[in-house]
C-alpha cells in the first residue's frame, strides 16, 4: 500500500461502497455473469443489466434496495483503449439501486455523502450536471446539499437524459465530476476537458415513460439506478495520471514489461499504449473465460479470441517473442480473486484456454507474415510505392497483424501503407460494432410503492441503556408505510429513540422486543438507514399503531455474546500487531452472537505456533481484566493518540474511542464489554487464506465457547459410537479406512477395466471388412470413459488394420464415445478427433483429440444409437 495515508486500495474503495449502501439497507448482491440471461445483448455491458427483468415487471424484486460491483465488458470502443486515459473493454461498475422505493433526494444526498464524508473529496474538487430542464435536481444539489450554483451545470439530452430505446422507462441524469484543477474558478466551466474534469458517479432517475409519439408520462413509481466506474475511483484516490496506472491494472502492466525486459516508465508512448492494452484486455480474458466463455469465431467466443489475439499482438509489439499470456494472467487472477473467487476456481480453465489461443495465433500470426511478403512482392512487380489500406487492414483483421509492425517492414523496403484507406476500414468496422445490440431495451409493466420519507432522526441510547420508552415513528410493511398492523405481521419499526443496535461495523444488529398495552414485538434485526434506525421483527401479539407508546427491550443475553466478540476482535488485532507484524490492517470483519471473523492483510500463512501465541496472548490479555475507557474526541486527536481506524467505518468530526490501555485503542462505534474479564475464553477456531495477501481469522469467545464445545463434543461422541473406539483412537482409526478406501478404490478402477475388456472382446466377432479395412461400431452399457478408451485400443490392436467406435452412457444424462483409428485409415483422410467431435453434437455435446485417439461427449443419451449408425455409415462410405 502506497505510504499516502489517503490512499486507498481498489479492494478498499468496492468494499466501501458496498458497505455504504449496506448499513442502508441495501442488500449486497453479488456480481452478475458476463453472460447476459438477456438474449439481446452477447456480454454484460452495464452495472443495471442484471436488473432489466425487474425494470420489466417480469420479475418482483426480493429486495426494495440492492448494491452491487458488477464486473462489466464492452468493445465498441476497443480502439481507444490504451490511447485515452480512461477507456476500457474490461470495467466494474459500482452501483446503488432503487425499486421503486427511495428518489431524487435521497440519492442525491447519499451520491454527496460517500463522496465527501466516506471517501473524503473537498466540496471544492466536486462539480454536478443535471439535465437541463430538471429543476427538482438542480434544486437538490443547490439548496439541500449546498452547492454553489456556479458548479452546477445544466446539460442537454444528449449529455444528461438516459433512455432505455426508443420507448419505454427513461429520466434525466445528473452526474457528480472530479475537478483536478478548481484554481482554475468557476468561469467558464467545461465539463469536456478531461483533462480537468473526471466524471465518476452518474444517477439515472428513471420517472417517466416514453411513448411512440415520443411524450412523456410520469412513472406512478420511479427508481434509481446508479453507477460509480471503480476504475475512474481508484485514478482519483491514488492520485496517478490515468485509470491504468492503479493498483487494479497496474501490477499487470509491471508483469508484462518484466517479461519484454523494459520500464514502463521508461518507454515511450507507443511502447506504453501496449502495456495498457494488455493490462486492460487480460482482464477482460480472465473473467470471460471464468464465466465458461471459450473462444471462437462466433458471437462471444468471438470477442474473446479477438481480444486474446490483441493481446498477443500488442505482446510483440513491445519484444515479446514467445507465448506470455498465461503469465500475465497469473497476476491478473490474483487481482481479482477476493472479489471474484471463481477466477481462482476456473485457474486451470484460463490457463489451458490461453495457451491454445495463444499456441494457435501465433502461427497465424506467421501465415500473415508469408502474406505481408506476397502483397510486397505483387506490390513492387505492379511499380507501385504503397502498400493499400484494404490489404493493411486485412492483415490486421484477418491475421492480427499491428499496423505499425506492417508499416515498419514496409519501409524495410522502401515503401509506404495508405494509413488513410486503413483507417477508413477501421472505421467501417468500429460503425459495424456501434450498430451491434448496445443498449437495453425496457418497458414498464409495474413497479413498486414509495417507501415514507422524511422519518425523525433517531436518538441512540444503547451504549448505556438495555431498555427506554420510545414513541413509534413510523410502520412499514413490506416496505410500505402503514398506519398500523396486526399480529402475524412481519413488519419494520422506526421509534424516536432505541436501545438497539444497528447492524455497522461488521457487528450485526441487537435482538429483542418492543412492548406495549397489549403489544408484543418481536425484533429479529436492526438496521441503520441514514439517520434513523429500523427495527425489523414479527408482531407476536396485538396490534401495533403510529403514534404508540412503547418499551424497547434488547436480548441481554445476545447483546453480551456480541460484546465479548466484538472486544475479542480488538484484542485479537492488538495480537496479530504484536506476535506477527505491526503492519497488519484490518480488511474485513464479521461480530455476530456465535463467533467472530477477522480478515487481515497478511502476505503469508500464520504458523501454528503464532496461532498458539496469539490465542494464549488473548486470554492472557482478558485474564489480565483490563477495563475499557470509551471517548469521544476530535478525529485528530484521536488519531495523534494512535487509535486505530476499523477497516469500512465512516468517521464525523468527532469519533468514539474504545480503549484498553496499553493493549488496543481503536475509533469503533460497536458495543463492548467494560472490562476484558467479562470476555472469559477465547478460542480460535481456524486461519486461512481468503484472498492473496489476505488471511482470516474465525474464532469464538464468551458464552459462544460452551456451544462450540458442547457441538465438538457431540461429533467426537458420535463417531466413537459409529466407528466403536474410544475418541483418542479416533485419527489412527479414520487414516486406517482412508487406507483401505485408497485400495477399494484401485482394485474396483481395475475391475472396471477388466470388465470393460471383457465386454469388448465379445465383439471381435462383430468386425466388418470394408474394402482393406475391419470396422467395430458398437455400443457398450455402463462404462466410464477411461475403461471405455481403454476398451477402442485393444479392440484396434487385436484387428490391426482399421477403425473402433465406441459409445456408452456411464451415467443418466452423460454419453461417452471413443474412435481409435490405425495409421492405414488416417491415411484415408480420416482423423478420429474430427470425426468423434461431429458424431459427437449428433448426442448435443463435442470433442476430439488425436488422429489416432479421440474422446467425445454428450448429453443425450436416447440419440447415442443414431450417432453410432451415423459412424458407421460415414466409416463404411469413407473406406468402401
Amino acid at each position: 500500500m502506497s505510504s499516502n495515508p489517503h490512499y486507498l486500495s481498489g479492494n478498499e474503495i468496492r468494499n466501501i461502497f458496498l458497505d455504504f449502501f449496506a448499513q442502508r439497507d441495501h442488500q449486497i448482491l453479488p456480481s452478475a455473469s458476463l453472460v447476459p440471461e438477456d438474449p439481446t445483448v452477447l456480454l454484460t455491458i452495464a452495472g443495471m443489466l442484471p436488473f432489466k427483468p425487474i425494470f420489466l415487471g417480469q420479475r418482483t424484486p426480493e429486495f426494495k434496495r440492492a448494491t452491487t460491483s458488477q464486473k462489466c465488458i464492452r468493445t465498441n470502443d476497443i480502439e481507444n483503449v490504451g490511447r485515452t486515459k480512461r477507456h476500457h473493454t474490461f470495467f466494474e461498475m459500482l452501483g446503488n439501486f432503487s425499486f421503486g422505493d427511495y428518489f431524487k433526494e435521497q440519492a442525491i444526498a447519499w451520491g454527496w455523502e460517500i463522496s465527501t464524508r466516506v471517501f473524503g473529496f473537498s466540496p471544492k474538487n466536486l462539480v454536478v450536471s443535471v439535465f437541463e430542464d430538471d429543476d427538482e435536481a438542480f434544486g437538490i444539489w443547490r439548496d439541500q446539499i449546498g452547492v454553489p450554483i456556479a458548479r452546477i451545470k445544466r446539460l442537454g439530452e444528449d449529455d444528461n437524459f438516459w433512455v432505455s430505446g426508443p420507448t419505454g422507462p427513461c429520466g434525466p441524469c445528473s452526474e457528480i465530476y472530479y475537478d483536478f484543477h478548481p484554481e482554475r474558478g468557476d468561469e467558464n466551466i467545461d465539463l469536456e476537458d478531461d483533462s480537468r474534469f473526471i466524471e465518476f458517479y452518474n444517477l439515472v432517475f428513471m420517472q417517466y415513460n416514453r411513448d411512440a409519439s415520443g411524450n412523456l408520462t410520469p412513472l406512478q413509481n420511479k427508481n434509481i439506478d446508479t453507477g460509480m466506474g471503480l476504475e475512474r475511483m481508484a485514478q482519483i484516490l491514488q492520485k496517478v495520471p490515468n485509470n491504468y496506472e492503479t493498483d487494479l491494472i497496474f501490477p499487470i502492466i509491471q508483469t508484462a514489461a518484466q517479461i519484454a525486459g523494459i520500464d514502463y516508465h521508461k518507454s515511450d508512448e507507443k511502447t506504453k499504449v501496449s502495456l495498457k492494452v494488455i493490462g486492460d484486455h487480460i482482464r477482460s480474458v480472465v473473467h470471460m473465460i471464468a464465466d465458461e466463455i471459450r473462444a471462437s469465431n462466433v458471437g462471444r467466443g468471438y470477442v474473446l479470441r479477438r481480444l486474446i489475439r490483441r493481446v498477443v499482438r500488442h505482446g510483440r509489439l513491445i519484444g515479446i517473442s514467445g507465448e506470455f499470456t498465461t503469465q500475465v494472467a497469473e497476476t491478473a487472477i490474483a487481482l481479482s480473486e477476493s472479489a471474484y473467487p471463481n477466477v481462482r476456481q476456473r485457474e486451470a480453465a484460463i490457463i489451458a484456454e490461453l495457451q491454445r489461443e495463444e499456441s494457435n495465433f501465433l502461427r497465424t500470426l506467421d501465415r500473415g507474415e508469408k502474406l505481408l511478403e506476397e502483397i510486397i512482392q505483387e506490390v513492387k512487380q505492379q511499380g507501385k510505392t504503397q502498400i493499400s489500406g484494404e490489404s493493411a487492414f486485412t492483415l490486421y483483421d484477418t491475421y492480427g497483424f499491428p499496423l505499425e509492425l506492417t508499416q515498419e517492414v514496409a519501409e524495410e523496403n522502401d515503401l509506404t501503407v495508405d494509413e488513410a484507406g486503413f483507417n477508413a476500414e477501421m472505421q467501417k468496422q468500429v460503425e459495424r460494432a456501434k450498430a451491434a445490440h448496445e443498449t437495453i431495451d425496457l418497458t414498464v409493466q409495474g413497479s413498486l410503492d414509495k417507501l415514507a420519507e422524511h422519518i425523525q432522526v433517531t436518538e441512540f441510547l444503547g451504549y448505556t441503556q438495555p431498555a427506554a420508552t420510545a414513541k413509534v415513528e413510523a410502520i412499514l410493511v413490506e416496505g410500505v408505510s402503514q398506519e398500523e398492523a396486526e399480529a402475524g405481521t412481519q413488519v419494520q419499526i422506526v421509534l424516536d429513540k432505541t436501545p438497539f443496535y444497528a447492524e455497522s461495523g461488521g457487528q450485526i444488529g441487537d435482538r429483542g422486543y418492543i412492548s406495549g398495552d397489549g403489544i408484543l414485538v418481536r425484533v429479529e434485526d436492526m438496521k441503520k438507514e441514514s439517520d434513523f434506525f429500523v427495527h425489523f421483527g414479527r408482531i407476536e401479539r396485538g396490534t401495533l399503531r403510529v403514534g404508540d407508546n412503547v418499551t424497547a427491550q434488547i436480548d441481554p443475553a445476545c447483546r453480551r455474546r456480541a460484546q465479548a466478540n466484538h472486544t475479542a476482535t480488538h484484542l485479537l488485532q492488538a495480537a496479530l500487531k504484536k506476535i506477527v507484524d505491526d503492519g497488519i490492517s484490518q480488511a474485513g470483519s464479521l461480530v455476530s452472537f456465535d463467533r467472530l471473523r477477522f480478515d487481515f492483510n497478511c502476505p503469508r500463512a500464520l504458523t501454528a505456533e503464532e496461532v498458539q501465541q496469539i490465542e494464549e496472548q488473548v486470554n492472557t490479555w482478558i485474564a489480565e481484566a483490563h477495563t475499557a475507557k470509551v471517548e469521544v474526541l476530535p478525529l485528530a486527536e484521536a488519531k495523534a493518540r494512535g487509535a486505530v481506524a476499523m477497516f469500512g467505518e465512516k468517521y464525523g468530526e468527532e469519533v468514539r474511542v474504545i480503549d484498553f490501555p496499553n493493549v488496543s485503542m481503536e475509533l469503533c462505534g460497536g458495543t463492548h464489554v467494560s472490562n476484558t474479564a467479562e470476555i472469559g475464553v477465547f478460542k480460535i477456531i481456524s486461519e486461512a487464506g481468503v484472498a492473496s495477501g489476505v488471511r482470516r481469522i474465525e474464532a469464538v469467545s464468551g458464552p459462544a465457547i460452551l456451544d462450540y464445545l458442547n457441538l465438538r463434543d457431540k461429533v467426537v461422541k458420535d463417531l466413537s459410537d459409529r466407528f466403536k473406539v474410544k475418541p483418542e483412537e479416533l485419527p489412527d482409526r479414520i487414516t486406517s479406512l482412508q487406507s483401505e478406501l485408497r485400495t477399494s478404490q484401485k482394485e474396483l478402477e481395475t475391475f472396471k477395466v477388466q470388465l470393460a475388456i471383457a465386454k469388448s472382446d465379445s465383439l471381435l466377432q462383430t468386425a466388418e471388412t470394408v474394402g482393406d479395412y475391419k470396422i467395430i461400431v458398437a455400443q457398450l452399457e455402463d462404462v466410464d470413459p477411461e475403461s471405455l478408451k481403454t476398451a477402442a485400443e485393444r479392440l484396434l490392436q487385436k484387428i490391426g488394420n482399421g477403425a473402433v467406435v465406441l459409445g456408452s452412457v456411464p451415467e443418466p444424462g452423460k454419453v461417452s464415445i471413443v474412435a481409435a483409428f490405425s495409421q492405414e485409415v488416417n491415411k484415408k483422410g480420416l482423423q478420429a478427433g474430427k470425426f468423434v467431435g461431429a458424431i459427437a453434437k449428433i448426442c448435443g455435446g463435442g470433442g476430439g483429440g488425436r488422429p489416432n485417439l479421440a474422446q467425445a461427449g454428450g448429453r443425450d443419451a436416447s440419440k447415442l444409437p443414431d450417432a453410432l449408425r451415423q459412424a458407421e455409415s460415414d466409416l463404411k462410405s469413407a473406406l468402401g
